[in-house]
């Protein structure tokens, strides 16, 4: 039994001004919104059919957020994520998610395990298929399984806020031949030390699985600045 559910796509059930957050978060950070791009209340209401009362809290929270900068008599406008952010970012998530994984290896249940086994079949499918969507969205659910089966919460909604920011492609993205078969190799030196229950061999390949992915992130900003 799969213990996460994981979804690209807005709740729209939630209240409105959630829904538009993650909706506009989302067309930042894949780059349909660019740096510098001014956003107004009429244009948003208008593109995402939805009032200007949820488009100024929504806009409030992608201030708070980073994403969005409100300059005084000019108005709301994107902001982004530069080369230097992912970096940060990174290696801030290395610190908390080394540590999440230990834990996880000493505190993870049954179904928690089971749940884990499952996801990295998944991967390894999506990886045989070369689905790079399919696979980076079964990829977090492996590392929100970890969060979870850490059981301390506050690493949880930590990690799980880190993973926002990188659970979405720009259509810009491109990824050499062997990025999926060398994701998979990763997670699996990480879901090896789980079946082990070696928290050392865990750490060792959850921090190798970030440099990795700092890498990877950055060569991909790269190619597309150029």
């Amino acid at each position: 039994m799969v213990l996460y559910k994981h979804s690209d796509e807005p709740k729209w059930n939630a209240p409105i001004s959630s829904s538009l957050f993650s909706q506009l978060q989302k067309d930042i950070l894949t780059g349909k919104l660019k740096p510098g791009q001014k956003l107004t209340e009429q244009a948003i209401c208008k593109e995402y059919k939805v009032s200007r009362t949820p488009v100024r809290e929504a806009l409030r929270q992608l201030e708070m957020d980073g994403l969005v900068e409100n300059i005084l008599n000019r108005g709301s406008f994107v902001i982004g994520l530069s080369q230097q952010d992912f970096v940060d970012m990174f290696q801030l998530r290395k610190i908390y998610e080394v540590q999440a994984v230990k834990w996880a290896i000493e505190r993870i249940t049954d179904d928690e395990m089971d749940a884990l086994e499952e996801t990295f079949e998944f991967m390894e499918f999506y990886t045989l298929r070369n689905d790079v969507d399919k696979m980076l969205t079964i990829n977090a659910g492996f590392h929100q399984i970890i969060y979870g089966a850490s059981h301390n919460r506050m690493l949880r909604q930590l990690l799980s806020s880190y993973q926002t920011y990188f659970k979405y492609r720009s259509e810009e993205d491109i990824y050499a031949n062997n990025y999926l078969t060398e994701v998979l190799e990763e997670h699996r030196l990480i879901f090896k030390a789980f079946t082990e229950k070696d928290a050392e061999a865990g750490a060792e390949a959850m921090e190798r699985h970030i440099d990795n992915s700092k890498k990877r992130r950055c060569k991909q900003i790269d190619n597309m600045i150029k």
